[in-house]
């Protein structure tokens, strides 16, 4: 808790802190009792009316504009609106995922062979994916196949609310890892010199690290990742979740990125950052609806360039 690693705080913060973390508790707590169905649409309907009124949309607007050009206004509105509801649906579901396991039923795999084939393997693998429908579906199915794995998260600034995210996710096995210095945190690569796969999002900005193409414009991607595979002799193995009826998901298990091995380390771990990055937008042309938009993705230049006056990305 505060004060055992990190500066002390204030009596006033602490008593923020623990009325936030109290309140969260509570909304946790009726999300589990409302039940799988009742909470993910409770999340979905709440986000859907609410997310078009905050200042976030215009960000999810413009997003929309820069990776579907063609797309007409109507339609990005829409769109833009569906996707609100499918990012309530995830924040409600994080609370109940203890039952969105695959033992539960309501998650089928494709490719779990691969998975079993890691395991079996005893060997260390960089899974990456990005922030498709409900995410944390795939921590809970890399961990349900046998695999040693430390999944990445950012902390929480509130360490009360974090305690709670920790242990709700250790209900099916996660046990979390923050990195405290970028993407060559020590933690992790202990973990892969004692033989055992990290996780990592890849679809968000990271304004010093190589420029990739996304949706036809550049963007900045992390490049850990690949650093990783590389330094570790692996392969980037990609996972992806798409949002089924009914409160159900499939996770599909890619084929495996083999990491360029020229002898150029910058270029090496550029290819391997745009691998990723084409893989994603993949993804997300395949399901537009599920991806979270409200990120802002690309560098400000590529927003500049749709205001008027500049060269703008945007057809219509």
């Amino acid at each position: 808790m505060p004060g055992e690693t990190d500066k002390p705080v204030s009596l006033r913060q602490d008593l923020i802190w623990r009325l936030e973390a109290a309140g969260f508790a509570v909304l946790i707590g009726l999300l589990r009792l409302m039940g799988v169905e009742r909470a993910s649409a409770f999340g979905g309907g709440l986000l859907r009316w609410l997310g078009p009124k905050t200042g976030t949309h215009r960000t999810v607007i413009r997003n929309l504009r820069i990776a579907f050009p063609e797309m007409t206004p109507e339609a990005r509105e829409q769109l833009a609106r569906d996707s609100w509801e499918q990012t309530g649906r995830t924040f409600a579901e994080t609370a109940v995922m203890d039952q969105l396991t695959p033992d539960s039923g309501r998650v089928e795999i494709v490719g779990l062979e691969r998975l079993h084939a890691i395991r079996d393997s005893g060997r260390p693998v960089v899974f990456v994916s990005g922030h498709l429908a409900c995410f944390e579906v795939m921590p809970a199915a890399i961990l349900g196949a046998g695999v040693p794995c430390q999944i990445t998260y950012r902390a929480a600034n509130n360490p009360y609310v974090d305690a709670q995210i920790r242990k709700a996710r250790a209900r099916y096995g996660v046990k979390l890892f923050a990195p405290k210095g970028g993407d060559g945190a020590r933690e992790l690569l202990a973990g892969m010199a004692r033989g055992e796969s990290v996780a990592l999002m890849n679809d968000q900005k990271f304004s010093e690290g190589p420029e990739a193409i996304f949706f036809g414009q550049p963007v900045n991607a992390a490049p850990g990742p690949t650093r990783l595979a590389l330094k570790f002799g692996t392969v980037l193995q990609p996972l992806s979740v798409t949002r089924l009826p009914g409160v159900r998901f499939r996770l599909t298990v890619h084929e495996p990125i083999e990491p360029n091995q020229t002898g150029n380390r910058t270029e090496d771990i550029a290819r391997g950052v745009q691998a990723i990055t084409t893989f994603v937008e993949e993804r997300v042309r395949e399901h537009p609806v599920d991806w979270f938009w409200v990120h802002k993705r690309w560098p400000d230049r590529v927003y500049a360039s749709l205001d008027p006056g500049g060269t703008s990305v945007d057809r219509r």
